[in-house]
């Protein structure tokens, strides 16, 4: 922009108030900001606190010997959250859909029904070693 000798001092003052304002930039995977450390949500952490805000030690037991964390962390490939359900954990409360006797209809049955109906099955049917054995 060109500035004439005759320019008013008014326009003056305008223009270079707006050169003074600040434009805030977002860049996209940046730095985040005050976010908290994937840690405290990690089955693998071990947190020890203190009775002051700074008092805080975080060690890793991924590794065989633990270790400390000094940083806060936001990736891990080793993060495992404690909020979910591990698979053995889903595994004990899922449903089985069984089908095991005639004339039963088909459905859900719990993980306790299911082992309970799987050890009637063991019991009631034979094993190749209690079979008679044909001689010949």
């Amino acid at each position: 922009m060109c500035l004439r000798a005759t320019s008013k001092p008014e326009e003056l003052k305008r223009f270079f108030r707006k050169e003074k304002s600040m434009v805030t930039i977002k860049v996209k995977g940046g730095t985040p900001q005050s976010s908290d450390t994937l840690c405290r949500t990690c089955s693998r952490a071990h947190i020890i606190k203190g009775f002051r805000a700074t008092e805080e030690e975080v060690f890793c037991r991924h590794f065989y010997i633990e270790r400390e964390i000094r940083f806060p962390v936001s990736e891990c490939s080793w993060y495992e959250d404690q909020r979910l359900a591990s698979k053995t954990e889903m595994e004990e409360i899922a449903w089985f859909l069984t089908t095991r006797k005639p004339g039963r209809s088909v459905g859900f049955v719990s993980a306790a029904q299911f082992r309970e109906m799987e050890s009637e099955a063991a019991k009631v049917s034979p094993t190749a070693s209690d079979k008679p054995k044909l001689n010949e």
